[in-house]
């Protein structure tokens, strides 16, 4: 019987034989963001004209790959995300992508029922002494699930991919049927800069967020802004989709005591590396962690994400404006319905009250979302509306009493018009 390192070697090839691995018709599961295995892709992409119909599935993408570049790989290799990170954003215009509308919660049902995957690659680090290779600070948030079912699984050994505690978090040698290996540095999510704005909504939300709570945070500037800001909280825990750098911060700080569940961390090496050696942080696929009775079972659970627009009946709009497309479902609708329904918790949604473009300002609270602007947040889980102007509760409250309680949270030099608005639609006197 061969010990593991016996079936490493027989499995191991080069990275060019792992791409001939991939065939027409594949449906691939392509690990995201710090997980993909860059070198195998791109060899992939070396050889599209011997390929038909093959896709690539994922979300989140770090890289700027070919594929959503140039048209002439259509036909041949195309790029389905549930998750529209900024590389797929510049391609969706050319639509040389297919977004899918998933929330995290599904996206087990939708990568197995829908997308109907067959094969699995990862990204995975050097094997531990007992010959399990493991998917990293990012891959653990589907590729193990995938692991379960698909039918060719190749991965691409990286010395850079961090080991990390969890569930789902590791495949050993035997049950991989292609090994290559090529070491490159994981791509970083640049941290965005905190506006003025972003300071003053994370001011009013603070005081709102007890000691001992148990916190999710989104991506971007506000994110920052309020993760940084709870270094005077006590005994925090985190329940979230992805690890921040303020995260970790707060963690070394000492004001997270509890654990850190997750699904996935994004953001610095720094960070993927403490994700790695933390014995705090404990990950699990995204499915698992995005269930609605998994975060209401946390008392004082405090849920806060971003959105881009918000209507007077309190309908969110997270994903784009119109048909502009700027994110995904992903998921704030689960988190939102977690908070409202842990003892004690929150769910708090936050937008500047403005955006400004070629000098023209605009509201961002306004009385009817443009045409074609996806949902969301239903306005029946809307808790709290945060602007640097106050905070809306339209947690089951009327039309009416949302519509006052958002626009007195607008920018003052369109509270008047929204008013007007208002009553000409019959939502106030």
């Amino acid at each position: 019987m061969m010990n593991w390192k016996e079936i490493y070697k027989s499995k191991l090839v080069s990275i060019n034989d792992a791409a001939k691995t991939i065939k027409s018709y594949d449906r691939v599961f392509v690990s995201p963001a710090s997980a993909t295995p860059l070198d195998l892709l791109n060899e992939l992409f070396g050889r599209y004209e011997e390929l038909e119909g093959v896709e690539l599935h994922s979300g989140q993408l770090l890289y700027p790959l070919p594929v959503l570049a140039d048209p002439k790989y259509q036909g041949h290799i195309k790029w389905y995300s549930f998750f529209i990170g900024v590389y797929e954003r510049m391609a969706y215009p050319k639509r040389l992508i297919n977004a899918a509308s998933v929330h995290l919660s599904e996206v087990d049902k939708y990568l197995h029922d829908v997308a109907r995957v067959n094969v699995l690659v990862a990204d995975v680090s050097v094997p531990d002494d007992e010959g399990y290779m493991y998917f990293g600070p990012m891959g653990v948030s589907q590729s193990g699930t995938v692991s379960q079912y698909a039918e060719k699984i190749v991965v691409q050994v990286n010395k850079y991919q961090p080991r990390v505690n969890g569930e789902f978090h590791r495949i050993h040698v035997k049950d991989v049927d292609y090994i290559t290996e090529k070491d490159h540095e994981l791509p970083e999510l640049p941290q965005t800069p905190i506006t003025e704005i972003e300071k003053k909504i994370a001011t009013l939300l603070l005081p709102m967020i007890p000691d001992n709570a148990t916190i999710q945070i989104g991506l971007g500037g506000l994110a920052n802004a309020v993760g940084y800001g709870l270094e005077g909280k006590k005994d925090l825990s985190v329940h979230t989709e992805m690890i921040t750098d303020s995260m970790m911060h707060l963690a070394k700080k000492g004001v997270i005591t509890g654990t850190i569940t997750a699904a996935f961390a994004l953001g610095s090496n720094d960070l993927y590396r403490f994700a790695g050696e933390s014995k705090q942080v404990f990950l699990k696929p995204i499915h698992l962690i995005n269930q609605v009775d998994a975060i209401a079972q946390y008392d004082n659970f405090i849920s806060i994400n971003a959105c881009l627009m918000v209507d007077l009946t309190g309908q969110v709009a997270s994903e784009g404006i119109g048909t502009r497309v700027v994110s995904s479902t992903g998921g704030a609708s689960d988190f939102v319905r977690g908070a409202t329904k842990s003892k004690g918790g929150k769910s708090f949604i936050c937008l500047p009250s403005t955006t400004i473009k070629n000098d023209i300002t605009t509201s961002n609270i306004v009385m009817s979302l443009p045409p074609s602007t996806p949902v969301t947040v239903q306005r029946s889980d809307v808790q709290y509306i945060v602007t640097e102007y106050g905070i809306a509760d339209l947690y089951n409250r009327s039309i009416q009493d949302s519509a006052k309680a958002l626009i007195s949270v607008a920018h003052p030099e369109f509270r008047d018009a929204l008013k007007e608005e208002a009553i000409k639609a019959g939502y106030l006197l």
